[in-house]
């Protein structure tokens, strides 16, 4: 197929899925920002959900002071933040009028109703009466949107890099948000023995299972009280977690074998190494090398695995 309608495609269900991931991690940051807790404490995670999504000195510039009120305005609304959730739609949007030959009605017609809903939404001001209902809004057009192109686009090279696309896309979203939130609470609440603060561990460690749909999971493969290693184990290695590193590896593997093409296999071997290091990891492995240096290596061969495929397949950025 035309390297420019795979690269349309590519990146109209990459932005999708991060206008999807910017909700959860606003959504999780929303919520345990309402639990118990000094105005020191809830600053530094939002300063933590910018720094990890490498926004921090463009928000410093348009806003200075970090504040929550400022912080969701800049990541839903802001069209000048190409990671706002506005700014992903429109671009979802823009890509996937740019291949309306190449998709079924039904996926472009979910698409174009969420943009024009969404600038319905913002107008009416219904994110700011209520942040939890529409971050819940745009998870679900985004699981809407999704759905319908797995239930009616052919299985085809189109549809092998829309998958990709989605893949790569969560998995580089899983690890910031593991990142950000584990980077948040390393000393105030890590481990902490006092009732307290272990009653605050378990909201905490609720919200971002929550955030990512893994808490009737974890309830179910771990049956026991939540604890930061196993919420780590279960979003990193488990292969039957839907949004863990590895699950979201093994699509971007799958996929990228489907398409597969006479330069490609630099980029076809560097992925399965990175499968391979989640397939056989272990917990303990990983604890030791640190979680934080551990998901920031992983950021950075995301990072590369990204651009070699555009490379390998896609519209060279210069065109």
């Amino acid at each position: 197929m035309l390297s420019r309608t795979a690269d349309h495609l590519f990146w109209m269900s990459r932005y999708t899925e991060r206008a999807e991931n910017t909700a959860r991690m606003l959504d999780v940051n929303y919520q345990t920002a309402l639990l118990p807790q000094s105005a020191a404490v809830a600053k530094l995670g939002w300063e933590g959900l910018l720094r990890i999504s490498e926004l921090m000195p463009a928000y410093e510039f348009l806003h200075g002071e970090v504040n929550s009120k400022d912080v969701l305005d800049f990541m839903v609304r802001d069209e000048s933040n190409p990671s706002s959730i506005l700014s992903c739609l429109k671009a979802a949007r823009e890509n996937a009028r740019a291949v309306r030959g190449a998709l079924p009605t039904e996926v472009w017609e979910t698409i174009n109703h969420t943009w024009l809903k969404l600038l319905q939404l913002l107008k009416g001001k219904d994110f700011e009466r209520d942040p939890a209902k529409f971050f819940d809004w745009v998870k679900h057009r985004s699981h809407l949107s999704r759905g319908v192109a797995i239930g009616t686009m052919l299985r085809d090279e189109a549809f092998y890099f829309y998958r990709m696309g989605t893949f790569l896309e969560r998995a580089d979203n899983t690890a910031r948000l593991l990142d950000v939130k584990f980077h948040a609470v390393e000393s105030d609440f890590y481990g902490a023995a006092s009732e307290q603060d272990q009653e605050y561990d378990f909201y905490h460690w609720s919200a971002i299972l929550r955030s990512v749909s893994a808490f009737e999971v974890y309830r179910k493969v771990y049956r026991d009280v939540i604890t930061p290693e196993r919420v780590a184990e279960l979003l990193i290695l488990r292969a039957d977690m839907p949004r863990s590193l590895h699950a979201s590896l093994q699509g971007v593997v799958t996929n990228l074998g489907r398409v597969s093409n006479s330069v490609s296999g630099e980029t076809e071997r560097r992925a399965g190494k990175m499968l391979s290091d989640l397939r056989y990891g272990s917990l303990d492995e990983i604890m030791e090398t640190g979680l934080h240096a551990y998901l920031t290596q992983f950021l950075d061969r995301v990072n590369e695995l990204g651009g070699r495929i555009s490379r390998d397949f896609l519209v060279p950025a210069s065109v």
